[in-house]
């Protein structure tokens, strides 16, 4: 079951890696392609956190943030490993995985994360963010989602 868990992840990776490729292939750095009246895709580049937190910090943040994606991948998969019979938990935290290490790989190639998905109403942007990004966002709803089902009771003492 781990493996499939794990499988799911990679696939989380490929789509994202295949998206941010398509976009860096199609667009310059900055250059906005008008979708509808509220979403553009755009080439952007975040060397900081989300919503572009510490993108000025002088570069050491490339490597914090790559250390806890490599922690927290870890931990993550000890989880999947530990509680891969419970489904919602474990689909969670395989877009959370995917996410991290879609991330991740960005980081350690080009030093930034390739963001593309411009949501915006008039000229107020939100952040521009990414399919790995997604993921990680999906994973954490489905976590919280997870926490409110009522579960049997071998089944929460096991967690």
């Amino acid at each position: 079951m781990l493996v499939k868990w794990l499988a799911a992840s990679v696939l989380v990776i490929v789509l994202d890696q295949a998206a941010k490729l398509w976009i860096s292939s199609h667009f310059a750095y900055g250059e906005s392609y008008t979708v509808t009246g509220f979403f553009n895709l755009v080439l952007w580049h975040n060397t900081g956190a989300s919503f572009g937190m510490l993108d000025d910090a002088g570069g050491w943040q490339r490597w914090l943030f790559s250390g806890i994606a490599t922690v927290v991948a870890g931990w993550i998969i000890w989880l999947l490993r530990k509680h891969q019979q419970q489904k919602l938990f474990c689909i969670a935290l395989l877009f959370i995985l995917g996410g991290a290490l879609g991330n991740l790989i960005d980081r350690l190639l080009y030093g930034y994360v390739v963001d593309f998905l411009d949501f915006h109403w008039n000229d107020s942007h939100f952040a521009t963010f990414n399919l790995a990004d997604s993921a990680i966002n999906l994973g954490a709803a489905l976590l919280l989602w997870d926490s409110f089902i009522k579960k049997p009771e071998n089944e929460t003492a096991a967690r």
